[in-house]
């Protein structure tokens, strides 16, 4: 006979950083987002149905409390960024850092910083960790003894 007592393990994540997400929403459905929602942000230049042109890319949420969420920052860009016209987020589940959510950003910045179809209206094009990152000495690997590559013969 199995007692239950009241204890439900937690319904395992689609995805290990997003919690959920929207995309191309128009720019008066930001007081949609949930206050304090924390994650990345994209901002939009939709100049047709079929073309959504990226000109922002942020984070928001980096207080301890999550204040200063995406719904914040979408309405100062409402004030600050007029060509703006859709915009997307992706929501971080609870147990991600601050840390981690900037490192997000970074990464997305520094893949899009030189692509010339997409003009950032961000001041920030990086991060100084990422690009410490690719320097040589994050390269080498440790060497294996010339021991270990010599083949074993009989007798030694």
């Amino acid at each position: 006979m199995s007692v239950d007592v009241g204890l439900h393990m937690p319904k395992q994540s689609l995805l290990r950083l997003i919690k959920r997400w929207k995309r191309y929403e128009p720019r008066k459905n930001r007081t949609r987002v949930q206050k304090n929602t924390r994650g990345v942000y994209v901002l939009y230049n939709n100049r047709s149905t079929t073309n959504h042109e990226v000109i922002y890319i942020g984070v928001a949420g980096l207080g301890k409390t999550g204040g200063g969420g995406i719904q914040s920052r979408l309405r100062t860009h409402d004030r600050r960024i007029k060509n703006r016209t859709h915009y997307s987020f992706f929501e971080v589940h609870d147990n991600i850092t601050s840390e981690e959510i900037r490192e997000l950003e970074a990464l997305l910045l520094g893949i899009f910083r030189d692509d010339p179809r997409i003009e950032l209206a961000n001041k920030q094009k990086g991060s100084r960790k990422l690009r410490l990152l690719r320097k040589a000495t994050h390269w080498i690997e440790a060497q294996p003894s010339v021991a270990a590559d010599r083949p074993q013969t009989a007798g030694h």
